[in-house]
């Protein structure tokens, strides 16, 4: 964190340091007028002001004042003020402020319950503009580049937004640049009308929310509440009649340019030919559909003044005022997504088919060049009266004209596209006009000839113009950085959508790469400045783009899994087994097929769900490369993990302390499990996963991870939770809060708990012989291989082996307890004791006399250690005995399922025993086993 707050002090301490050297003439050809009058000087400039303004922002938004105080104070006392050269001014510029996020700011929207914009407007006196001031910017910089962003087209978007309409649009950029630069020129915003009036006219004369940054937005209605100057201009801008008018307007506009983009992506519409004789028309639907999304994304979503935001958002029709306003728009945010959708798939598909022409534009030109050409030299020898079967008369003239002609093809300049284009249109017109020859009119197949050629012409002349700024234009449209935050009010919409209708989970593909261009603002700098930092950020953001993209899917393998709860019951509590034999009478009643029916139709909505997903292809968002059908695994084994750790959890909840109640458990724990992996394997050839292989990979990892936060209480240096190697962040594991008056963490101490309650060495007998414990006073068998086998088949071989882990930590944990309590109390009262009884036995080469006597009195001496002695031993026996029947258990299991294996790892271990066994008896010609040996490894 200090190297954050020393890292924005060093920004404006280079940024100061650079406009002093600039005003000295230090840069002997530069001042700051020549700067602000340079193309990228005047970006570059008014950039770094805003940049710097934004990161105060995001830090007094992001981190409190009174945190970020006691965070240095913490700092400085560990490493001392001697390794802190710029300690003094990066507190001065960390200083608490007293804005609070909750309460009060800049007009954005820290939490969604604070909506009242009285209560939101509330913030410090003189906020930001002394924080802003607390490193001063000359004013004259602030002045002349505030001047440059008020009458300049900065970034040149005219061309991309010629429309007046779209002019708001077009200058986003600079008024997101306004809005921060003018917090360190207040007097503007107080007292200049004059000035705001002209900003407010230009940058915001049909919006009043904008995005600041990457997703951060701001209510102008209430940022600029206490600012005369601005408050005044703006309020043309946010008149009643005024926004009823735009939201009429852009509401309109939403079903109009859905109707249009929807009519482009009818099949067969978009080809090449199409597109080259429209591309105007395309780029003009792309751009008008893009604005209108813009302003209903940011105005629904993000306007702080509850007024303002009843007008613009669309009206619930069930809720009362959505019954009682006669003019409540008729429209809701599905209208937005589906916008959103058809227009990412809509600049998809036309960005491809644009991006083919303008990678294959030379060779067609060649192509449609050389066609055109030889049509032109048949048509020379054709009139010249010597070609075989053409019974016509020859004509020099006509000859030699078109021979002339396909030269002047041939001569057309590719690279001269302006001079090409001309001297085509005339070639065009002068096929035309030679038609009208009675020699060519009078012949089908020479017209036909003239028509082919003044077609390749058209075409050339359409390839000449495709152009890589069409793919500018359309990237500038595309842009949605100003969603970062905002789309992610649209996730629930998405859900719906697609359980509704899976298959629109094609289009969403389309769109993930839509939200990818919020890669490019924060890139574009540190891209040109060839900057180490440019891999880093990207993985970041793609990263953060990657998991929206989980976190809209991740309703693929919910809803698969409520499908997947009905497969469950009916294989578990409906369906019977066929048996072998079936009596004819009784075949219709065993077919079962009303239920067949059910478990088939709840099959195929399974597959309906993941059909979808699974049809997209490959795409790289950002710089990580998404595989659908990985995403769709990784939301399967999310929700596996949940389901199954929430069943563990609920399961194994042991409250009366019988042993009937931990077999209902163990029983019911079993059946749900079991249900779970047979309807899993059921549908694995459905979805295209392998069921089972997930299915044991997820389980051995809950497990595991459950048994490792278990032991931790055994542990002084402790596995925490983002430490785990069996936890991800992909696919994490829930962590559940442990049951009130629990000692255990979770269901696995709960259980191992259990067990070693109805195995007491105080209440039930162990026999060797049965291997089993029994209630003395009954008779009745406790716990036995019964037992056990119905453990195996509710928690599985991984969930005996976690048990007996576990087993053995407590087993250490009393043997080190035992250990320090005797050691403690030997030292304290028998040290003496001790020494003088080994004196007596001593030498131990001789049998000492008197032993009944010294033997019994040592054993009254020691009298008190007994007891404690005896308490140890008794439930080190207990666990011992217990973790000898999980190995009987796991040993008889490995027989009977793994039979090879087994015999193979049993063949190997003797094997090497009898190595170790041999070199013991025989050192000198029997070696001991090499130690680099796979065998030895542990």
């Amino acid at each position: 964190f200090y190297l954050l707050f020393e890292s924005i002090y060093k920004y404006i301490k280079d940024l100061r340091h650079y406009l002093q050297d600039l005003e000295a003439g230090v840069f002997i050809q530069l001042t700051l007028e020549i700067i602000l009058i340079n193309e990228h000087g005047k970006q570059l400039l008014a950039e770094a002001l805003y940049l710097y303004g934004v990161m105060l922002i995001l830090l007094d938004t992001r981190i409190e004042g009174i945190v970020r105080e006691r965070m240095l104070i913490s700092y400085l006392r560990y490493k001392g003020q001697t390794d802190l050269p710029f300690i003094d001014d990066v507190c001065l510029l960390c200083r608490s402020t007293g804005y609070n996020q909750a309460t009060g700011g800049l007009g954005s929207i820290p939490h969604p319950s604070v909506l009242n914009t009285k209560e939101f407007a509330k913030k410090p006196v003189n906020y930001p503009e002394e924080y802003f001031a607390r490193f001063p910017i000359p004013s004259q910089v602030i002045s002349m580049v505030i001047g440059r962003l008020r009458s300049d087209d900065v970034y040149n978007m005219a061309a991309a937004y010629p429309l007046p309409e779209h002019r708001s649009t077009a200058l986003a950029t600079q008024a997101q640049m306004l809005y921060i630069i003018l917090y360190f020129a207040p007097d503007i915003l107080n007292n200049q009308h004059a000035v705001m009036r002209e900003i407010v006219d230009k940058h915001f004369p049909d919006n009043w929310v904008l995005s600041y940054y990457l997703g951060f937005t701001v209510d102008l209605s209430v940022a600029w509440m206490n600012y005369k100057a601005a408050q005044m201009a703006l309020a043309n801008t946010i008149m009643i009649q005024n926004v009823q008018s735009l939201t009429t307007k852009y509401w309109g506009k939403v079903h109009q340019s859905r109707k249009d983009v929807q009519g482009f992506l009818v099949e067969g519409v978009l080809v090449e030919e199409f597109i080259l004789d429209n591309i105007n028309k395309l780029l003009s639907c792309a751009r008008d559909a893009n604005v209108t999304l813009r302003w209903l994304m940011l105005h629904t979503n993000a306007c702080v003044t509850k007024k303002l935001r009843d007008m613009v958002s669309p009206a619930d029709p069930n809720t009362d005022q959505g019954k009682r306003d006669p003019k409540a728009v008729p429209h809701s945010q599905n209208d937005v997504l589906a916008l959103l959708l058809d227009l990412a798939q809509f600049e998809f598909v036309l960005k491809n088919i644009f991006q083919a022409l303008l990678d294959s534009k030379q060779t067609k030109w060649q192509e449609y060049q050389k066609q055109g050409s030889e049509r032109m030299t048949e048509l020379g020898e054709y009139f010249s009266g010597t070609k075989a079967l053409t019974r016509v008369t020859k004509d020099e003239h006509l000859q030699n004209w078109f021979i002339d002609l396909g030269k002047q093809i041939m001569a057309l300049d590719y690279s001269d596209s302006t001079t090409a284009g001309r001297k085509m249109q005339q070639l065009i017109q002068a096929l035309e006009e030679v038609e009208q020859f009675h020699q060519i009119e009078s012949s089908l197949q020479v017209k036909q000839f003239l028509i082919d050629t003044r077609q390749f012409l058209g075409k050339m002349i359409r390839i000449v113009n495709v152009k890589e700024e069409v793919l500018v234009f359309l990237a500038m449209f595309a842009d949605i950085s100003y969603a970062w935050d905002i789309i992610d009010n649209y996730v629930e919409h998405m859900h719906r959508l697609i359980k509704g209708d899976p298959s629109c989970v094609i289009k969403l593909r389309s769109t993930f790469l839509k939200l990818a261009s919020i890669l490019d603002l924060p890139l574009i700098r540190i891209n040109q400045a060839q900057s180490p930092d440019l891999i880093s950020v990207s993985e970041y953001y793609s990263s953060e783009l990657v998991q929206y993209v989980r976190k809209v899917l991740e309703i693929v393998p919910k809803s698969m899994f409520i499908v997947l709860k009905q497969i469950i019951d009916i294989q578990t509590k409906q369906l019977q087994e066929l048996p072998t034999k079936v009596e004819k009478e009784k075949l219709r009643e065993m077919a079962q097929l009303d239920i067949r029916y059910e478990l088939a139709r709840a099959t195929h909505a399974v597959s309906v769900f993941t059909e979808g997903i699974l049809a997209m292809e490959t795409t790289l968002v950002g710089i990580i490369k998404v595989d659908p059908k990985q995403l769709l695994e990784d939301g399967i084994r999310k929700e596996l993990v949940e389901q199954i750790a929430r069943a563990m959890d609920k399961t194994l909840v042991f409250k009366s302390g019988k042993i009937d109640e931990m077999e209902i458990r163990l029983k019911e724990l079993s059946t749900l499990l079991d249900g779970f992996r047979k309807s899993f394997q059921y549908i694995q050839d459905y979805v295209n996963i392998q069921g089972l292989k997930i299915w044991q990979e997820e389980f051995s990892r809950i497990v595991n991870y459950y048994v490792e936060q278990e032991c931790n209480s055994f542990l002084k240096k402790k596995t925490f939770d983002w430490q785990s190697n069996f936890q991800s962040t992909a696919i994490p594991i829930p962590i559940f809060p442990p049951l009130q008056g629990s000692e255990s963490v979770n269901f696995i101490g709960r259980l191992a708990r259990e067990i070693l309650a109805q195995t007491s060495y105080r209440s039930t007998i162990f026999l060797d012989q049965m291997s089993a414990w029994y209630d003395p006073v009954s008779g009745r068998e406790l716990v036995g291989i019964k037992t056990m086998s119905l453990l195996l088949r509710s928690v599985g071989i991984f969930g005996v082996t976690g048990l007996d882990k576990l087993l053995c930590f407590m087993i250490v944990k009393d043997l080190q307890s035992f250990v320090s309590q005797i050691r403690g109390f030997v030292e304290k009262s028998f040290k003496a004791f001790f020494a003088e009884l080994q004196s007596v036995l001593e030498p131990t080469t001789t049998i000492p006399t008197n032993t009944a006597k010294l033997y019994a009195g040592a054993v009254a001496k020691a009298k008190p250690l007994w007891g404690t002695f005896m308490e140890i031993v008794v439930k080190l026996g207990q666990m011992q005995l217990l973790r000898r029947q999980i190995a009987n258990l796991l040993n008889f299991s490995c027989k009977l399922d793994s039979n090879a294996l087994y015999c193979a790892l049993d063949t190997t271990n003797m094997a090497l025993i009898t190595c170790i066994q041999e070199h013991f008896m025989n050192p000198d010609t029997k070696p001991y086993p090499s130690e680099d040996t796979a065998l030895l490894s542990d």
